[in-house]
């Protein structure tokens, strides 16, 4: 019954969130719809910027904190929609609306879980729970800025569409802004160096290299040429040319190993745009993992890109709805994906509580 009461909640909650715009950096609507309903469930809430957060009410600091988190911002609507984006309608069993899948439905469900246990006395862990911003945009001002206000963290679930399966290993990015020189010279005549003629080999590098080591869960480590930028205008050789390349990073390498091979293999200036954004993963050995699996859940390695990347701890994405759903036009969820989303989230706690006391 109470399982009940909270995901019929929950859902209304979701329709909120989504009737409220809250694209990256504008999440301040949404961060006080959240910070009330959960004073009106008689939480203390804290709140810094956009980010809302709230620990169990029997806090023990000798306890191990596990900290559930998810983001309540979202990209712009697809130009594809024919749904109203604000409008979170109920239709065929399925709730409609931007962010409904990415990432509302994982947090509303991850708040549910959190009231369940809120008054509990006898848990063998601490929780926090933490509503963030800018996820969408790997923004400075989400889950990065309020790390040192959780404490001490054990491990985390991350709150992402992932058919409730574990994402026990997730691929980091690394963005690379990559320049070719020259020398201008005229089109006509035998002079300069054409800095586009200098970049093939180099772009041709970054198609065909294989880094030798795979990842158990993520496999190879993958780059594309993503963007390209040369010339001032036909008749002039150019002296420059400047790419970019978008690295999805594996744990197999760390971030420096990778700069470290692309550097001694190519002829090119090469800058990182940010090295926040790390790979990660969690031991099959890890409580989280193993209730998972007893639960009858698969584990997998994610290709996308979260905010367990700006996470020091061992961490699990996990959560309601479907990844492919993710930004798409008209996104939408089942609304029988959220409640066994809150079930499977409980079911996982009280197992490792289970677990931890054995």
């Amino acid at each position: 019954m109470v399982k009940r009461l909270l995901y019929l909640q929950a859902v209304v909650l979701l329709q909120k969130l989504i009737a409220t715009p809250s694209l990256s950096r504008e999440e301040g609507k949404t961060a006080a719809i959240l910070a009330d309903f959960l004073r009106e469930h008689g939480v203390e809430v804290h709140q810094q910027q956009h980010n809302v957060w709230a620990f169990n009410k029997h806090y023990n600091p000798e306890l191990p904190t596990l900290l559930l988190n998810s983001h309540h911002d979202t990209v712009k609507p697809n130009a594809g929609y024919t749904r109203n984006p604000f409008e979170a309608e109920i239709e065929d069993g399925k709730l409609y609306g931007l962010g409904s899948n990415d990432a509302g439905g994982c947090l509303v469900s991850l708040i549910a879980t959190f009231l369940y246990f809120y008054e509990r006395q006898d848990l063998a862990y601490n929780l926090v729970l933490a509503a963030t911003a800018e996820e969408e945009i790997s923004g400075r001002n989400g889950i990065e800025l309020i790390l040192p206000e959780l404490g001490e963290l054990e491990a985390a679930i991350v709150g992402e569409p992932t058919e409730m399966h574990l994402a026990i290993a997730e691929k980091g990015l690394l963005v690379l802004d990559c320049m070719v020189q020259g020398k201008a010279g005229h089109a006509a005549r035998e002079e300069g160096i054409n800095a586009i003629y200098e970049a093939l080999p180099v772009i041709q590098w970054f198609q065909s290299y294989t880094f030798p080591k795979l990842s158990e869960h993520l496999g190879p480590l993958k780059m594309s040429v993503t963007m390209i930028q040369a010339g001032s205008q036909h008749n002039v050789v150019p002296d420059s040319c400047q790419f970019t390349v978008d690295v999805r990073l594996t744990d197999a390498y760390t971030m420096d190993e990778v700069l470290d091979i692309i550097r001694a293999n190519v002829q090119a200036e090469v800058k990182p745009r940010s090295q926040r954004l790390k790979p990660s993963s969690i031991s099959m050995e890890h409580l989280l993992v193993k209730a998972g699996v007893e639960l009858g859940r698969n584990t997998y390695g994610s290709p996308t890109t979260s905010d367990q990347a700006l996470l020091p701890i061992p961490s699990l994405k996990l959560g309601p709805g479907f990844s492919g759903r993710s930004h798409m036009a008209d996104e939408f969820i089942f609304l029988h994906e959220i409640e066994e989303g809150i079930r499977l989230y409980i079911a996982l706690l009280e197992k490792v509580v289970s677990m931890n006391n054995k």
